[in-house]
């Protein structure tokens, strides 16, 4: 995968047709939180306690706060003349993270932090990019 590419978990599917999800702003809660050594696997990776999700959370530094940062400013649309839905939030920014401090993230989770059968479900990671920093 390259970065920034995302992948939407097969928990996510089968839970939309459920009707577990709530997406637009005002319904659930939507949490992204940044992993470091996560190794993805949308088969089973279903929800945050899940092994090696939680786990893998980047710890408390530089700006981030365990948990993760919650989203807001989401906006849920459906764009019939390319036959898909769209979903879009506020940007989330941690500028405050130093590198390899405590570790370099690798990964970014979003989940929806509502619902609690299944308890936080995930819905989607993205590959994040490394920045090599050069000191003058």
């Amino acid at each position: 995968m390259a970065e920034g590419d995302g992948v939407i978990y097969n928990g996510f599917k089968e839970y939309v047709m459920e009707g577990v999800f709530n997406l637009a702003t005002g319904g659930h809660t939507l949490k992204i939180s940044l992993h470091t050594s996560y190794t993805p696997n949308i088969d089973t990776h279903d929800i945050w306690g899940d092994t090696g999700v939680s786990s893998t959370e980047y710890g408390t530094a530089g700006g981030y706060t365990a948990g993760g940062a919650t989203l807001s400013g989401r906006d849920v649309t459906l764009d019939s003349a390319n036959d898909r839905g769209k979903f879009d939030a506020t940007d989330v920014t941690w500028s405050s993270l130093g590198p390899l401090s405590p570790a370099t993230p690798g990964h970014a989770i979003l989940r929806d932090d509502t619902p609690t059968s299944p308890a936080d479900p995930l819905i989607c990671y993205f590959e994040l990019g490394t920045h090599r920093h050069q000191r003058g």
